[in-house]
């Protein structure tokens, strides 16, 4: 048992102070931003877990202390025991006592907000109750339809070049366009809210500025679906039967895009970069052992899109992990750690594929409700891109290769590729999806994507009259009077047979037939 934060009221060095960008702050405890944080955090996970176990004291920005927590099973516990560990930011005895103000660079982060990500019991069931049924009405075929196409827009505006950096050119573009599409706002998509979206949870000294920009936007739409009602997120929530007000709605609207857009340009960018950095990933994906949603699933096992979530409150005095927690203390969701913890993964090079117990979308009642939604867009998105660019390659050393981030988040500055230049493609039918079925009845099971086997020709037999039927383009009559089968395509497949067909085909059953 230890006692947490004995200089929780002491004084705090000044941030011009020369030791307060090191990794040590007061009372030796580590700091969870500046340098190290930022360039090695699973060093530092690994540090904490050494010294501290699957619990640690750790310092927020401006040396604010919280509880880092590392262990699966102390996370899982964490996030399912509303009871003990609370939602409601309001109940952080640091901004009680005035240790955190209001301007604080994680304020957008922690300030509480009449929204279900800082709600429990009832108000929690009914806003996040709007959220999910919501999120029901989605159409995830019509979503990947959307993300093809995109995917295709945006290769389109630089496969010419040879030449792009596919974090600021695609990861970081294409879930803001399939998000702003899906919450009804696509004419609000611009460079400036990708902008806005990545600085208001950096903990930079524009993160307010930031966050006032994006909920300017959402609250125009929401007064605007107000007056005219649409077949979008947005006016599902202002329809919903729990009755959201304006500014409810608009803050569940900054949470869903802002959420899924960092997740997801995360996601895509670590996928794509361990397409680009590990021949055997590669192979693997590219040889057919793994599909790109079990690639998506491997890397949200070993670089999850969100390292930590802030955060819980204890409710009261407890226990957890063998650290005395007080009531009123700040506790932060350890996701990438909680991955890596050798209780549950002793070996990190094995492989997750189908896995799903990582916690790269938190758990509990607040596990992330939009985490389909993320995977469809990283799925079809890196599915189309290696579909038109197969020969992407890493146009830098990987050594060179930056990160930046908090202890929320980390991605890529930029993934550098290149590739044969080649012409762009029409994005105005997904070329990869396939055309819808035809109108069929519910007891049907059929493919999503209809697969027409070529009509195979035969050679006429001598004296024989020679058949009506033309051969499809491209399939070429063999000796045998068989047809080779289209380009891309292996076998036969025999043409049904008609009375008077070829004698030859009933010598060779007979010939089986008798044991010859």
């Amino acid at each position: 048992m230890t006692t947490p934060f004995p200089y929780e009221h002491g004084p705090v060095p000044p941030p011009e102070c020369p030791a307060h960008g090191l990794g040590v702050g007061p009372g030796g405890l580590r700091r969870l931003y500046g340098p190290e944080a930022e360039q090695d955090p699973h060093g530092l996970y690994e540090k904490l877990r050494a010294e501290h176990g699957t619990v640690a004291p750790v310092l927020l920005h401006g040396d604010v202390p919280a509880w880092l927590v590392l262990g699966h099973s102390e996370n899982l516990h964490m996030t399912r025991t509303p009871s003990q560990f609370s939602r409601d930011s309001r109940r952080w005895r640091a901004l009680q006592d005035g240790s955190v103000a209001p301007d604080h660079p994680l304020a957008p982060i922690f300030t509480w907000q009449p929204i279900c990500v800082f709600a429990d019991g009832a108000t929690h069931e009914r806003q996040r109750g709007a959220v999910t049924d919501s999120m029901a009405r989605i159409d995830t075929r019509g979503v990947r339809r959307h993300v093809n196409r995109y995917s295709n827009r945006l290769v389109n505006g630089f496969c010419r070049e040879g030449r792009t950096d596919l974090v600021a050119e695609f990861a970081e573009r294409l879930p803001m366009m399939v998000m702003c599409a899906i919450l009804g706002m696509p004419e609000e998509y611009n460079d400036r809210m990708v902008e806005a979206a990545r600085d208001m949870i950096k903990g930079t000294a524009t993160a307010v500025q930031s966050n006032a920009y994006v909920v300017g936007a959402l609250t125009r739409l929401v007064e605007r679906r107000r007056r005219e009602p649409a077949d979008d997120f947005a006016t599902w929530l202002v329809e919903h039967p729990a009755s959201m007000n304006d500014q409810e709605v608009a803050e569940h609207l900054r949470l869903i895009l802002i959420a899924s857009y960092e997740a997801t340009a995360n996601l895509i960018a670590n996928v794509l970069r361990m397409v680009l950095t590990d021949p055997r990933f590669r192979a693997r994906l590219s040889g057919g052992h793994m599909t790109v949603p079990e690639a998506v699933e491997q890397t949200l096992w070993d670089e999850p899109p969100f390292t930590a979530v802030f955060g819980r409150w204890a409710v009261g005095d407890t226990e957890l992990g063998g650290k005395h927690i007080k009531a009123g203390d700040a506790l932060i969701v350890g996701i990438a750690p909680a991955n890596t913890d050798p209780v549950v993964r002793p070996d990190l090079t094995a492989n997750m594929e189908g896995n799903r117990s990582h916690l790269a979308f938190s758990g509990g009642p607040h596990e992330c409700p939009g985490q389909d939604i993320g995977r469809a867009i990283a799925d079809v998105g890196v599915d189309a891109l290696l579909m038109r660019l197969p020969d992407l390659e890493l146009a830098v050393d990987e050594k060179e290769l930056r990160w930046v981030g908090n202890f929320m988040s980390r991605h890529l500055v930029e993934l550098p590729a290149e590739f044969a230049p080649r012409s762009p493609q029409d994005d105005r039918e997904p070329p990869s999806m396939g055309r819808p079925n035809a109108a069929r009845q519910d007891w049907e099971v059929q493919s999503a994507v209809r697969h027409t086997a070529p009509t195979p020709v035969r050679a006429p037999l001598e004296g024989a009259e020679a058949p009506s039927t033309a051969a499809p383009a491209g399939a070429t009559a063999t000796a045998d009077g068989s047809a080779d089968a289209l380009s891309g395509t292996t076998g036969r497949v025999p043409r049904q047979r008609k009375p008077g067909g070829p004698a030859r085909l009933w010598r060779v059953v007979t010939r089986w037939w008798n044991g010859d």
